[in-house]
């Protein structure tokens, strides 16, 4: 049991004895308020009989002794299992950089900008240019318990808590010295991992005063990769459907030897593909498979197999804290969290583009011989391009290096019958993302001489002076935060004494983006500069920006009867314009600095009720609204590259509109983004949520205990990217969003797609969370079983013109998939120094992503084995189950020894035949499915 003073009517509030629920499926853990007559909290561990003490709104608690029988590695690996958590980001999708090296939580698929990760009840500096935090900082041998409002709470926490808040309690008050390690190795060959803790304190706060305690801890994972799992290996995967075979076509143009595509000289003839190396010898090169349509005949890439499934990381966590009683009324306290992480990704070799002059020698070598067998009159050919993949160069790597500092310091206390605080917070967060491996200097690689139509392996040491390991760009963000509260009983009612709490705080937040020179490439700032990497669009400019707010917020709990509780929260927040030190003109020289985007001000509520019938059944209910302003970098970013999209279009202009000279056929296209800088009614503003919740509780047992909750939010003006795929469904309604640039490093002019942000879409989410725990003694021992989940009914965007897009049991066009359901199931039997927990996870299915012919994604086999034409295709994606097992003996009061087994029964990822999201993993969705397989892990833990 721990005693801690309120820091403020809020936390209490809030965290007091909400819908305590194990949401991994592990024993349930109710938090008792148990008041004082100064206001204080008992926080406790596991117990059944908690109605009476059930809050208002659904909280969900992992206490140390939950989270070590999850067999979680890390703070992500816990959060993400949770049934709750659907839409984050997960560490798979840094592999071809669209996860940027963080792990996120995001509750109810709402998105991680709408979930508010504290620790100990306290911002931490963002990944970014809003307010979402990067998990992989956060060290889990420090963490005591973790708590999840699955509820909207920004009258209470501020504009970004829409979706909720997760809130991570650091350790305190420890004496003794702990030390722990982890090692996990899957049955199968690539992605062991192992970790190793060790915590001392000083002091007992009661006894003595003070406590000071210290932590530290190192884990590691090692990468897994594509070519060590059957399932993932290769882009040529053959599976049913209706009764009928298929293969599977995830490959790429770009091979080695490169392909050729030759466009026309009549605007109506589509551009042609080849493989001079196919045409010569008759077969494809190694790691290439044919295509062979009406317009391309040409060996494509199968690049699956030379991805990372899991990235390989380290991160190395200090924890301190101090608390310090100057008397029985007031302490001090100080805590500061110093960690770092690094992740590299790979993906595939380097996509090279390249211009083809009709006139250069290897365009008379490679092309002319066979422009006969392909039909081509060399008179009607307008322009030539090389599509080649530098294998020699190997994998494309970046390494991610993140530094997190985190301090609080302040004070707290009670006066009379008041209790009070004040904080101040600094928190940063450093990214410096580096180039590994696999990218390429284009003005190196021009110096170089090799033949691009040579095969594989005849060129690594050609390529290797020009291969890059630097800085990509560095991302930092800070977050300065003052703070003060105060609460306290204000009147008397027939229930009890009204709570009143009151308080407000300070906040700047800092974001700064540095791309290197390299990254930035040519810009008037650096005339003498042209070095780029090759196969990437340069023009990536600094970002410098900065933004202050402050709020305030009061809450009243009122006890009408004893068995019926009102409370309310009103929320004010008022933020600046954001100040950009770094603005550019359209030419992309530095101009100065200016404010930009909307000023933004707001009251926002919360009104909630619980209310208990009889003492076996609790009914709880919430409303409230939320607003959240625009991201820095939505507003200050200048216009730049963006990338390539994820799937493959069809050119979005026709001849004789002249942007069609530069389209490539059916192919993936450059894209580019901005930030909105404008003010006024043209200018981003705020985005606005509503949401509730209805649900309930019966304990007809000391047993048994049962609760569900129907929860509800809409969001509506939602600040959002253009999805790439609304431009080329409706080429006519973006038409304006199309231009052509020269790209420096293909040395030719490009089709360019830009993605704006805009207050463009409205969401609606909707379903329904439970959990129940069972006890009982057996003659083996004492059985608990419990069961969690949630239920989704709806997952939807709305943009003005376009169809709703749903993702709720299918993909949709923003690359997502909701599960409808997402469950847990635990049995844990107790029995003298032994604990077994079996635990079975489940994730529905859903419909996967619809494919035609025209993406050439999926064959038809022919009855002899070999395969047909492209065809369309719609199937489902089955769904996934895993077990689990772990065995735990206290051997004593000192030491512990504890065994597990992962995905028991070994299940394989479900398969999905998707074109795009994640980070380039084939045949899966990294996303929604572990790629380990069954995978051992123990852990051995002692306490002196």
């Amino acid at each position: 049991m721990m005693m801690e003073k309120v820091m403020s009517r809020s936390l209490r509030l809030m965290f007091s004895g909400g819908a305590m629920v194990a949401g991994l499926g592990v024993l349930a853990q109710p938090v008792m308020a148990q008041e004082a007559p100064i206001q204080r909290v008992e926080i406790t561990g596991s117990s059944i009989k908690r109605i009476a003490r059930e809050g208002a709104l659904p909280v969900q608690t992992l206490t140390s002794t939950d989270i070590a029988k999850t067999g979680a590695k890390s703070v992500e690996d816990l959060i993400q299992a949770l049934p709750a958590m659907q839409g984050f980001v997960a560490a798979s999708e840094s592999v071809n950089g669209s996860g940027g090296g963080v792990q996120t939580a995001s509750i109810h698929n709402i998105g991680t900008g709408y979930t508010l990760v504290l620790l100990n009840g306290r911002r931490m500096a963002s990944y970014n240019s809003g307010s979402g935090v990067n998990l992989a900082s956060i060290p889990l041998a420090a963490v005591e318990r973790v708590e999840i409002l699955t509820d909207g709470a920004s009258a209470l926490y501020g504009s970004d808590a829409i979706a909720g808040v997760v809130n991570f309690i650091l350790k305190k008050n420890q004496q003794d010295f702990n030390i722990e390690g982890t090692y996990s190795a899957p049955e199968k060959s690539g992605g062991k991992s192992g970790k190793f803790a060790l915590s001392k304190g000083f002091g007992d706060l009661d006894s003595d005063g003070y406590n000071v305690l210290l932590s530290y801890a190192h884990d590691e994972q090692k990468e897994l990769n594509a070519a060590d799992r059957d399932f993932a290996k290769t882009g040529l995967v053959r599976f049913s459907e209706g009764g009928k075979q298929y293969s599977m076509y995830q490959l790429a143009v770009n091979t080695t030897p490169a392909s050729v595509t030759l466009n026309f000289k009549d605007p109506n003839r589509d551009p042609l593909t080849f493989s001079p190396n196919y045409l010569r010898d008759g077969k494809c090169a190694p790691q290439t498979a044919y295509i062979g349509t009406a317009s391309d005949k040409s060996c494509w890439f199968d690049y699956s197999g030379t991805v990372q499934l899991i990235p390989k990381s380290q991160r190395d966590s200090f924890f301190a804290s101090g608390n310090f009683k100057l008397n029985n009324d007031t302490r001090l306290f100080v805590e500061a969290v110093d960690s770092t992480f690094k992740q590299t990704a790979r993906f595939a070799p380097p996509a090279q583009t390249l211009s083809l002059s009709l006139t250069d020698p290897k365009f008379a070598a490679n092309v002319t011989p066979y422009l006969g067998q392909l039909g081509v009159n060399p008179a009607d050919i307008k322009k030539a391009q090389m599509n080649l993949r530098l294998v020699d160069a190997g994998g494309r790597a970046e390494s991610y290096d993140t530094e997190a500092r985190h301090l609080a310091l302040g004070v707290e206390g009670s006066y009379k019958d008041y209790d009070y605080s004040a904080s101040y917070t600094h928190s940063e967060n450093k990214q410096t993302n580096n180039y590994d491996g696999g990218f390429l200097s284009r003005n190196k690689y021009k110096t170089l001489t090799f033949d691009p139509f040579g095969f594989a392996g005849s060129s690594a040491a050609v390529l290797a002076p020009a291969v890059l390991h630097e800085l990509d760009n560095e991302i930092k963000t800070k977050l300065d935060v003052l703070s003060v509260r105060g609460s306290g009983a204000v009147f008397n009612v027939p229930g009890g004494a009204a709570q009143l709490g009151l308080g407000a705080d300070y906040t700047k937040q800092s974001y700064a983006n540095t791309p290197s020179a390299i990254t930035q490439g040519p810009n008037p700032q650096q005339p003498d500069w042209t070095d780029t990497v090759l196969g990437s669009a340069p023009g990536a400019l600094p970002v410098d920006a900065s933004r202050k707010n402050w709020g305030s917020f009061a809450e009243l709990a009122v006890p009408v009867q004893k068995n019926l509780e009102l409370n309310g929260a009103l929320r004010y927040d008022s933020y600046d314009a954001a100040r950009n030190n770094k603005v550019y003109d359209l030419d992309s020289k530095l101009i100065g600095s200016a404010t930009q985007g909307n000023k933004a001000s707001k009251t926002t509520y919360k009104l909630s009720l619980r209310y208990n019938p009889v003492d076996t059944v609790l009914l709880r209910a919430s409303y409230g609204t939320g607003f959240k302003v625009a991201e820095l970098e939505q507003i200050t970013k200048p216009v730049s590259d963006f990338g390539v999209t994820s799937g493959k279009y069809a050119c979005p202009v026709k001849a004789p509109d002249p942007r069609a000279n530069d389209c490539m056929g059916n192919t993936q296209y450059a894209l580019t983004s901005g930030g909105n800088a404008l003010s006024g009614a043209n200018g981003l503003r705020p985005e606005q949520s509503k949401q509730y919740t209805v649900g309930f509780r019966v304990e007809p047992s000391n047993n048994l205990s049962f609760g569900m909750d129907l929860w509800n939010v809409k969001l509506t003006d939602q600040i959002d990217q253009l999805p790439e795929t609304f431009p080329f469904a409706n080429p006519a309604t973006y038409n304006s969003l199309f231009s052509t640039v020269y790209d420096a490093g293909q040395g030719q002019n490009k089709l360019v797609t830009l993605l704006p942000y805009f207050n463009l879409a409205g969401s609606h989410y909707q379903g329904i969370d439970w959990d129940s725990t069972f006890k009982s003694k057996t003659g083996l021992g004492n059985l608990t079983v419990t069961w969690t989940g949630t239920y989704m009914l709806k997952s939807e965007k709305d943009v003005p013109g376009n169809p709703t897009e749903s993702s709720l049991g299918r993909f949709d066009a923003y690359n997502n998939a909701t599960a409808r359901v997402i469950t847990r199931l635990a049995a844990t039997l107790q029995s003298g120094i032994y604990t077994h927990t079996l635990a079975m996870n489940y994730r529905s299915g859903y419909h996967d992503q619809v494919v035609t012919a025209d993406d050439a994604v999926v064959k038809s086999v022919n009855p002899d084995g070999t395969l047909g034409d492209f065809v369309d295709m719609k199937r489902d994606v089955s769904s996934y189950q895993t077990f689990d097992w772990q065995t735990r003996a206290q051997l004593n009061k000192m030491f512990a020894v504890t065994a597990g087994i992962k995905n028991l029964l070994d299940t394989k990822p479900a398969f999905s035949d998707r074109t795009a999201g994640g980070g380039n993993q084939v045949g899966y969705d990294g996303r929604y499915n572990s790629p380990l397989g069954r995978e051992f892990y123990v852990t051995a833990s002692a306490r002196f």
